[in-house]
């Protein structure tokens, strides 16, 4: 679900035109893939009662928990000034980025408007444009917030199915002949 999930909102943002950094959307999409393709295995295995599969599901599954959770309780933890510090940073890093922020939010510049330089936003043709860096910040705890809850949540629900695979790993086949070992 979570992986068709990432794929579905990647699709959006590049339809609705949102994200235009094809680095992003593919990151997006790469990870949603790879999830998918980890719940197809654990399906598989536990349908088969394959017990590599279901082994491999599970360390896996659980390898996923342990950065899902760390990035989750990183996004709840950032502080104001720290949250001001990673967003400059990724603005000076990125012109995709910052291009798509100008046009949406229709702000020029991080922290100071300048008119010699270039803005993708429709108020630079008046000069009369805010800095974006006051917008992105009204948001971007709340964003926080929201992305590391869900992440922690979901953090979660991937622990119980790796604690779920590893009490069932080891069941027999009930269809499987009653001699056979496991």
């Amino acid at each position: 679900l979570v992986s068709l999930l990432l794929i579905g909102i990647a699709a959006w943002g590049i339809g609705f035109g949102l994200i235009s950094s094809f680095r992003v959307v593919g990151v997006v999409i790469a990870v949603g893939v790879f999830l998918f393709f980890i719940a197809l295995v654990g399906l598989i295995g536990a349908v088969k009662h394959h017990q590599v599969l279901l082994f491999f599901y599970m360390i896996i599954l659980l390898l996923v928990f342990i950065v899902q959770f760390s990035v989750s309780c990183a996004c709840l933890a950032l502080n104001k000034e720290q949250q001001s510090q990673l967003l400059e940073v990724g603005w000076n890093n990125t012109n995709s980025a910052r291009t798509d922020i100008e046009r949406n939010l229709n702000c020029c510049g991080f922290r100071v408007f300048s008119p010699n330089e270039t803005c993708a936003s429709d108020c630079f043709r008046t000069r009369q444009c805010k800095p974006c860096a006051p917008i992105i910040e009204e948001y971007s705890g709340m964003v926080l917030r929201f992305v590391g809850g869900i992440g922690l949540f979901f953090s979660f629900t991937e622990i119980l199915g790796v604690w779920l695979t590893y009490r069932y790993r080891n069941q027999k086949d009930p269809r499987a002949n009653p001699s056979a070992f496991l």
